[in-house]
């Protein structure tokens, strides 16, 4: 749509300016004095007459400037862009899935929506530029320089009013619109593609180990003294006082497991 205002509101234009020359004869004045041009803005075709306040001569005069080449350039580019916008809706809605077959399509339409946002910034830019040169050369005030009567002494010369340029300035509007929408849909053609798929796809999750239910299970009952062998114990292993079963209550020995498993006296009494 935005393709068919661009080349719509270009290339139909056609504009009018009028302009008048009043000779100190004043029968051989023209107070109106029309010229018209229109696209494709080969100025330098475009001619007028006007008075030469000699004897009733006129002379003719041609504008100045061939914008041509900007403007057609822009007007091809939204055509295209038109047409190609209607061939592609046309596959999206009754060859979707022979569009997304073997990928093919989705880099096609990448490829072609890259050159067209290229195209657009392109020709945007230079039929702005071109817009601009034709108001300056369609401008009355600088046309009637051209006229030979108006720089003698005794004539006088006027623009009666300027050319209406809102059409041309709303198709410089909508280039650069376009250029934003396809500039904005290259993104959701290039998500088409799956290039950026595998760099999309989230980290694969780690197994987390269980929390522990409670000291009791892992804490220190499983890892800490209650399990883990004395060095000291046993009954090989060095000196094991036991107070409850061989303490001083029982005639002052040591025990069972002092000692006597070393070859040590007993008692006291059988040492003195």
């Amino acid at each position: 749509v935005f393709a068919i205002f661009a080349f719509s509101t270009c290339g139909s234009y056609s504009g009018l300016f009028r302009m008048s020359v009043e000779c100190r004869n004043k029968s051989e004045s023209d107070l109106k004095i029309d010229v018209e041009f229109e696209y494709p803005f080969r100025l330098h075709q475009v001619y007028f007459d006007a008075p030469s306040c000699k004897k009733g001569d006129t002379e003719r005069f041609f504008l100045v400037g061939d914008y041509s080449s900007s403007a057609e350039f822009f007007v091809t580019i939204a055509v295209f862009a038109f047409l190609y916008s209607t061939a592609a809706l046309s596959i999206y809605v009754f060859a979707f899935e022979k569009y997304r077959e073997n990928n093919k399509g989705p880099l096609i339409d990448f490829g072609v929506t890259c050159v067209f946002t290229f195209m657009w910034l392109v020709s945007s830019a230079a039929w702005a530029k071109g817009l601009s040169d034709v108001k300056t050369a369609t401008d009355p005030e600088k046309v009637l320089k051209l006229i030979t009567a108006c720089g003698e002494e005794g004539n006088r010369c006027r623009e009666v009013h300027d050319p209406v340029m809102s059409g041309l300035n709303t198709s410089v509007v909508f280039g650069f619109l376009n250029l934003i929408l396809w500039a904005g849909n290259l993104w959701f053609v290039f998500k088409e593609t799956g290039i950026i798929a595998p760099f999309m796809r989230p980290p694969p999750a780690q197994e987390k180990q269980p929390a522990p239910d409670s000291y009791g299970q892992q804490g220190y009952a499983q890892q800490g003294f209650a399990q883990q062998p004395d060095p000291y114990a046993g009954s090989q292993g060095g000196y094991q006082p036991n107070y409850s079963q061989q303490g001083y209550n029982q005639g002052g020995e040591y025990g069972q497991g002092g000692y006597n498993q070393q070859g040590a006296p007993t008692s006291f009494s059988n040492q003195m």
